[in-house]
């Protein structure tokens, strides 16, 4: 009788966007008919991939400390005649793979973003140490030509429509990292739609670098697709980011009042809301522009609510420019927000201009506008106590009987129920904190 084969693990690390979660997913996906299983921790993994993300300061060299200490998981393998396969993928493997391949002789591959479905064929080659280690084209339809079918663990999925960028705002790397605009063909995005409600999936959030900038052939426009995804049977709720303000057109707009599977819950980075700042970073919208895209939103979806993107500090910021941040996250009132200390990108042009604010400064300015972001989103929370809300069940929950979901907010839910994973609850929300709510057990009603 054979002896049967011994299980191999991977161990895949995460950083940054949502980009990076549904591609180290689709990583998995890619490794399964491998026989890789996933280990709970790196030193019980026989291939460890750090996903990479290059979007905020310090990302190389957070690299670099993490692959310091896989190399003592890797020697200590070693020693008990066991291997270990490091691969760097992702931004930070795109734009210093070589750099990354000549100071850490440890890592055996380097994958960029738009190459990770070579993963099989560069293990092999890494096995026999020689070929191919380092593969960073900008291929993304010869990526998702070569993707498996997708093997959804639960009932929300990730669904990338398009990838790259064109914007070139001047602090980010993304446009020399992920490559220009690419989007899938609508018949490919519908595909696999289908095949994820066909395996449960009740909930799809569709991704790129600027979502809403997508343009399949035959002049399917970001609107159109939606449209099309809402007709799929089993699928009850769409979601997407990351979006653009730049391509918030009237048909996408008006498609918020019109179409009840798309969620109320827009996630619209505006970064500074200083028209100069603005200009400065290349953003091709200013403060009024922005502001009239929310009022617009709400006018077609009046219980619409808004997440978005400030950046601190960029070069030049003055008290004044920042003033005008505060007043316009005043103004608008976000239900929830990411903000951060502008921090230099090499070869991006920010780098090189001239009035970098200094470190205190930003550190300072980061907490005013994080005090105000903060109470709006506990603002926010607050106010959907006494609700009824629909609510996507998405697994049990830490207590017996206890269920989680999503709300159409995109806050965690935690409540008493008997309902079955994916069924949409009407739940009684009693409670709120500032990340999560909690409903009650005696007001559910199965939608």
């Amino acid at each position: 009788m054979s002896e049967r084969a011994v299980p191999k693990h991977v161990f895949i690390e995460t950083y940054g966007c949502q980009m990076n979660v549904y591609d180290s997913e689709r990583m998995r996906d890619v490794l399964a008919p491998l026989g890789y299983a996933v280990a709970g921790k790196p030193d019980d993994a026989d291939l460890v991939i750090l996903n990479t993300c290059h979007i905020r300061e310090k990302a190389t060299e957070k690299v670099y400390s993490e692959i310091g200490r896989l190399r003592a998981h890797k020697e200590r393998r070693a020693s008990e005649g066991k291997g270990m396969t490091i691969a760097i993928a992702g931004c930070v493997a795109q734009a210093e793979g070589e750099e990354i391949m000549r100071r850490a002789p440890e890592v055996d591959l380097v994958v960029g973003p738009q190459a990770y479905h070579k993963l099989p064929e560069l293990i092999a080659l890494a096995a026999r140490k020689r070929g191919e280690r380092l593969a960073a084209d900008f291929s993304a339809q010869e990526k998702f030509d070569a993707l498996p079918a997708r093997a959804p663990d639960g009932v929300t999925a990730f669904l990338s429509i398009q990838e790259g960028c064109d914007k070139f705002c001047t602090f980010c790397v993304v446009p020399y990292t992920r490559g220009a605009e690419f989007s899938r063909p609508v018949a490919d995005v519908l595909v696999e739609a289908r095949a994820l409600a066909e395996r449960g999936v009740r909930e799809i959030t569709l991704l790129g670098q600027n979502v809403n900038a997508y343009h399949g052939a035959g002049g399917v426009g970001f609107a159109d697709l939606l449209e099309q995804l809402a007709r799929i049977e089993g699928i009850a709720r769409l979601r997407y980011m990351t979006s653009h303000p730049a391509e918030m057109t009237g048909d996408l707009i008006a498609l918020h009042g019109e179409e009840p599977k798309l969620m109320p819950f827009l996630h619209l980075p505006v970064q500074s809301g200083s028209d100069r700042i603005l200009k400065a970073m290349n953003r091709k919208h200013d403060a009024a522009h922005y502001r009239d895209i929310v009022t617009r939103l709400r006018i077609a979806r009046p219980d619409i609510a808004l997440s978005t993107d400030f950046i601190v500090g960029f070069p030049g910021e003055s008290e004044k420019d920042f003033e005008a941040s505060e007043q316009l996250a005043r103004d608008v009132g976000f239900a929830s927000a990411f903000s951060f200390k502008y921090s230099p990108r090499p070869g991006t042009p920010a780098a090189l201009m001239h009035g970098q604010v200094d470190e205190a400064m930003k550190r300072e300015r980061l907490a005013r506008l994080q005090s105000v972001l903060s109470e709006q989103q506990s603002r926010f929370n607050e106010g959907q106590v006494g609700r009824t809300l629909p609510v996507l069940v998405a697994g049990k929950g830490r207590a017996p009987g206890q269920k989680h979901g999503r709300s159409p907010y995109l806050q965690a839910v935690h409540f008493e129920s008997g309902a079955r994973e994916g069924e949409i609850v009407q739940v009684r929300i009693i409670g709120a904190s500032q990340n999560s709510l909690a409903g009650s057990a005696a007001a559910l009603e199965v939608a």
